[in-house]
């Protein structure tokens, strides 16, 4: 028998909507790779894979679609060519490229049955959860920590997103340590990722998720050394481009930062001082070798083979930034961000990282670990993806039937006392602030549509809000009541694009819920001039946010113990809340019984001391 015949006697008429389905599959990782063996092998019948990174070495114990002769290929294209022999009769696209890149708009997505996500970040995964609630086609989230799993399923308006529950956030580091008195290796590698880079090619900025930037006096010091050497950066910066560039960034943050650290003696009484480098020295013993070195993830380079790493990957991304500033549109400054799957960034932070472990005498890290530990990355398991997997496509057959109520949450847990475990799914969180929101779209004429439009002509007249509100999109928040200096300027200049996403936030006294609006800004055929520079394309339906709960009233025990530790029922005549004579009650800790019990004292008229019992 055939393998469709074996698929419908298996899943009777669900066969064919399988067969009929178009799916998206973000990520050929270790769980991508076998979701889409699976998805081919389950007779889905149109599947699109997207994915940015290339094949690692690393890769090949546990993402089985990839051999020796794939490393440094494009998983996504590989993934497709090898995965198409399990169902040569299916039909597969694949895309090297992010899924944040703005080809991938909210229309895309909203082409597709079903999403898969099978991705390793945070960031990515809460970018496909609310493209995919703007778009509102179901997502199947998974992802394993190595020997637990989880796969969830999310439907706008039926179940809680990625982003309804809080999730840990990655681990701060005090602005001191990384400044100051690094002694691990990965003191060196966020501040090579957290400071350095966003100084010369981001956002200036003093803090990041990974500084923590608590005021007590030390990090204060700090952080105010920080802003200074800042501003000494941002200097060194308008040389970008030039032959001298390099040294100049070398002997600011590898000599002339260490020097000064150095003279700050009682820092030091009980540790070794930091050894600065010399840019000449270290210029003169890299003379032979060559940049390709960092093609090498495993080694751990020597200092001469992290100097030449380290003026390679500068000079690979200046050129890099120097080419969006002069392609860049209006008033808009192009940055660069740093990401672990880019080759050029991770080999700045590699070999920067490694250089200032040789400064505080801390062992340095082979590329490939400097990757796991700037991008978070926690081992995986193959026999945890495969399982993780397996599940994902059994819950979106469910999801094909449409059968959320028997969809659930599904758990695996190597220390449980089942691998696997499930529990219902949940509805959304009413305060959540990616999916308890209103969804809206306009279109704008990049040219002329100004803030001042879309506060006054859109949101104020057409969906009535007040005075109080604020807006935001990716680079922050654009507009409120106190930041009006922006109203005269064009949206295009304050990075609103085609396919952005705007956060409206009401701080009225009873507010609505958020709006989020996706602009359409094409610029190929803009708005006529006859037209309004920004329109809303239909109305929107904003609700009230739920209000809190009230706190229910506190309620006296039953019983109660008299002076002589005597319990006795606790009559309504004894103790009256709304008796004029009872005025306060307040524990008095100091009078603690020897039997466990704590006197609550009541100012009655007459005085006394009622024990409640413990």
């Amino acid at each position: 028998m055939t393998r469709d015949t074996y698929l419908k006697r298996s899943v009777g008429t669900l066969a064919r909507r399988i067969k009929e389905s178009r799916v998206l599959l973000v990520g050929a990782g270790g769980i991508g790779c076998e979701l889409l063996k699976n998805l081919l092998l389950s007779g889905f019948g149109e599947i699109h894979i997207i994915d940015l990174d290339t094949i690692d070495l690393s890769n090949l114990n546990r993402q089985f679609l990839f051999r020796f002769e794939h490393i440094k290929k494009p998983k996504a294209l590989v993934a497709k060519e090898v995965a198409h022999k399990f169902q040569p009769r299916a039909k597969l696209e694949a895309y090297h490229a992010n899924i944040k890149d703005s080809q991938f708009n909210v229309d895309w997505f909203g082409s597709f049955d079903v999403v898969f996500n099978a991705l390793d970040n945070l960031d990515a995964r809460r970018y496909v959860n609310r493209m995919c609630l703007a778009a509102d086609v179901p997502l199947i989230e998974s992802g394993t920590t190595g020997f637990n799993g989880q796969v969830q399923v999310i439907k706008k308006g039926q179940t809680e997103c990625y982003d309804c529950n809080s999730k840990e956030v990655p681990k701060s580091f005090p602005v001191c340590t990384i400044r100051s008195t690094p002694s691990q290796p990965i003191h060196c590698i966020v501040w090579a990722k957290s400071y350095l880079f966003p100084e010369l090619f981001g956002r200036s900025e003093d803090e990041t998720e990974e500084l923590d930037s608590s005021e007590d006096a030390e990090n204060a010091e700090e952080i105010a050394n920080l802003r200074r050497e800042a501003q000494a950066l941002k200097e060194i910066r308008q040389s970008m481009g030039s032959d001298e560039f390099p040294r100049k960034v070398f002997e600011k943050v590898f000599k002339e930062d260490i020097e000064r650290l150095r003279g700050m003696e009682d820092m030091w009484k009980t540790r070794k001082p930091p050894e600065s480098l010399d840019f000449d020295k270290l210029e003169e013993e890299s003379s032979s070798v060559e940049a390709i070195i960092s093609n090498n993830d495993q080694k751990v380079w020597s200092l001469a083979e992290d100097f030449v790493v380290f003026k390679d990957s500068l000079d690979r991304l200046s050129k890099r930034l120097k080419s969006l500033q002069e392609t860049a549109v209006g008033d808009s400054h192009p940055i660069l961000d740093f990401d672990k799957d880019d080759v050029d960034t991770l080999d700045f932070v590699a070999a920067t990282a490694n250089l200032r472990a040789a400064i505080f005498g801390i062992d340095p890290k082979s590329k490939f670990d400097t990757k796991q530990m700037a991008g978070n990355i926690i081992p995986a398991i193959a026999t945890t993806n495969a399982m993780t997997a397996g599940l994902c496509v059994l819950q979106a057959m469910k999801v094909l039937k449409d059968d959320y109520a028997n969809a659930k949450m599904v758990f695996l847990e190597r220390s449980g006392a089942r691998a696997i475990n499930s529990d219902s799914l949940k509805p959304p969180n009413p305060n959540c602030p990616v999916c308890s929101v209103a969804m809206g779209r306009i279109a704008i004429d990049p040219k002329r549509a100004t803030l001042s439009n879309l506060v006054e002509d859109v949101l104020r007249s057409q969906l009535g809000y007040g005075e109080e509100f604020s807006i935001s999109n990716e680079l922050g928040t654009i507009y409120d009541p106190d930041l009006e200096d922006n109203l005269p300027k064009k949206l295009l200049d304050l990075g609103v694009k085609d396919e952005s996403f705007l956060t409206v936030v009401d701080e009225d006294d009873e507010p609505r819920v958020n709006l989020e609006l996706i602009v359409k800004a094409p610029e190929e055929s803009p708005l006529s001039n006859e037209e309004k520079p920004i329109s809303l394309e239909k109305a929107v339906d904003i609700p009230r946010k739920p209000k809190a709960p009230t706190p229910a009233p506190p309620t006296l025990p039953e019983t109660v113990s008299d002076t002589t530790g005597v319990k006795r029922k606790l009559e309504e005549t004894e103790i009256d809340q709304e008796d004029a004579d009872v005025k306060r009650i307040h524990t008095n800790n100091a009078a603690n019984g020897d039997d466990g019990t704590q006197p609550i004292v009541l100012d009655e008229a007459d005085g006394g001391a009622i024990l409640i019992d413990d």
